[in-house]
C-alpha cells in the first residue's frame, strides 16, 4: 500500500497540501508542523505525487528536490504545466545558481526553501502561497 493510499478523507475546510520527500522522518516533521492548518497528503516519489496530483485537487505542493526516480524541480514544472493554479515549494538542501533560474523560469515557484526549514516560516510560506491561489 502506497502513502498516498494510507491518506485520511479530506477535513472539512481546510485547503489541500501535497508534501512530496523521499525521507520519511522530514516528511512526518512537515506534516506535523502543517495538519493543523491544512489537509495534508504524503507522497514519497514524484511518481506518487502525481498519482495523487490526478486524485484531488490541491492548493500548494511543497516538493523536496533530490529524490529517486525523478527530483521535485521536474515534478514542479510538469505540475505548473498541468495545474498553473496550485502553488510550488521547492525545499532543497543547496541552491546552485542555475536551479534558481529554472525554478523562477520554469517551475515558477512560489518560494524556494533551503533547508534546515524553519518550522514556522514553512507554516507562514504556505498560508501565503494557499492565499495566492485563492487569489488567482
Amino acid at each position: 500500500m502506497s502513502a498516498v493510499e494510507k491518506q485520511p478523507a479530506p477535513a472539512p475546510n481546510k485547503d489541500a497540501v501535497l508534501i512530496v520527500d523521499d525521507e520519511q522522518p522530514l516528511l512526518e516533521v512537515f506534516r506535523e508542523a502543517l495538519s493543523p492548518h491544512f489537509d495534508i497528503v504524503t507522497a514519497t516519489s514524484a511518481r506518487e505525487a502525481e498519482f495523487a496530483l490526478h486524485k484531488r485537487a490541491f492548493k500548494v505542493i511543497i516538493a523536496d528536490h533530490l529524490m529517486p526516480g525523478g527530483n521535485g524541480m521536474n515534478l514542479l514544472v510538469r505540475a505548473r504545466e498541468e495545474f498553473p493554479r496550485m502553488q510550488r515549494i521547492l525545499v532543497t538542501g543547496y541552491m546552485k545558481p542555475e536551479m534558481l533560474m529554472r525554478s523562477v523560469n520554469e517551475a515558477a515557484v512560489f518560494r524556494y526553501l533551503l533547508k534546515p526549514v524553519d518550522l514556522n516560516d514553512l507554516i507562514a510560506i504556505v498560508r501565503s502561497a494557499a492565499q495566492t491561489h485563492d487569489a488567482s
